[in-house]
């Protein structure tokens, strides 16, 4: 399955034209290395977002689970009292430990990585569920119209700027009606606000009526849920969106991606893998957890 290609034609990962594996440039539309070194097939069998969605569904999952195994570990309970959201909800330790994010971690411990790695944690079994629903609703569209590499990019990015506009204004601020007031956060609903933002931005920039019509609706969706239910990081929601627009500006989707577009995206996975490790190792060392 994972066998490199290294004769023949494939087809190139931007336009879609036939290309020579080994071509330098794609003469269609300029793309360096249109058959990706020969793992093009390869990729192009993940679908057009190179697995990335499944990525985040099993990587949230995977560290939910492990979250919660933490927190036994801790000698907390997981079984949440209260409401239905609190449902199966790892222990604040075990959730720092991975690298959730807010004022407190941020300004009050200097944990300021942990932006980047909070959009894959989850605080109850409610929350993981509709979160992941959500990105599959939402990325394997946003991958169609920029591409596996470019939304791994705005998945990250718009994620962090939607912790750093929460951090930030809990720290400074004080409490708002409606916004509430948290110390720390995590959830991929920044993430995903982000890729809605930036979905946005194309279906405005292309005149798709439809499509701008269906994101306005989710937006307005999410702004109201947030307002109505407690314990929601709208400011999370909202530098997420902001991050997700401003990215799908940056990034044009009407433009093909490009090589550096696939260095961009290994190296936010590459750092969000480094910002969970930094927070465990971190947590250990300075607070004697583990």
């Amino acid at each position: 399955m994972f066998k490199r290609q290294k004769t023949g034609s494939v087809v190139c990962a931007s336009c879609g034209s036939l290309v020579g594996v080994n071509d330098a440039q794609c003469y269609t539309c300029g793309r360096r290395n249109p058959g990706l070194w020969g793992f093009g097939p390869v990729l192009r069998r993940l679908g057009h977002d190179f697995g990335f969605v499944t990525l985040v569904v099993y990587g949230c999952s995977a560290l939910y689970v492990l979250s919660l195994l933490l927190t036994l570990e801790d000698g907390q309970s997981i079984v949440g009292g209260g409401s239905i959201m609190s449902i199966l909800a790892p222990g604040e330790l075990a959730t720092l430990r991975l690298g959730i994010s807010g004022p407190l971690p941020v300004f009050g411990l200097h944990m300021w990585w942990t932006i980047l790695s909070a959009g894959w944690l989850h605080g109850s079994a409610l929350h993981i569920l509709f979160n992941m629903m959500a990105m599959r609703q939402i990325g394997p569209p946003a991958a169609e119209v920029y591409g596996g590499a470019r939304t791994v990019i705005i998945y990250t990015v718009a994620s962090a700027c939607g912790f750093v506009l929460s951090s930030v204004a809990n720290h400074v601020l004080p409490p708002l009606p409606f916004l509430g007031e948290v110390s720390v956060t995590l959830g991929a609903s920044a993430a995903i606000c982000g890729l809605v933002g930036a979905l946005l931005y194309y279906s405005r920039r292309t005149g798709s009526s439809m499509m701008t019509s269906q994101l306005s609706g989710y937006v307005v969706s999410i702004a109201v849920f947030g307002l109505l239910v407690r314990g929601i990081d709208n400011f999370a929601h909202a530098g997420g969106f902001a991050g997700g627009y401003l990215l799908g500006m940056w990034l044009d989707p009407l433009k093909p991606e490009r090589v550096n577009h696939i260095a961009g995206a290994v190296a936010c996975l590459a750092a969000t893998v480094l910002a969970i490790a930094a927070s465990f190792i971190w947590v250990t060392t300075h607070l004697g957890a583990g």
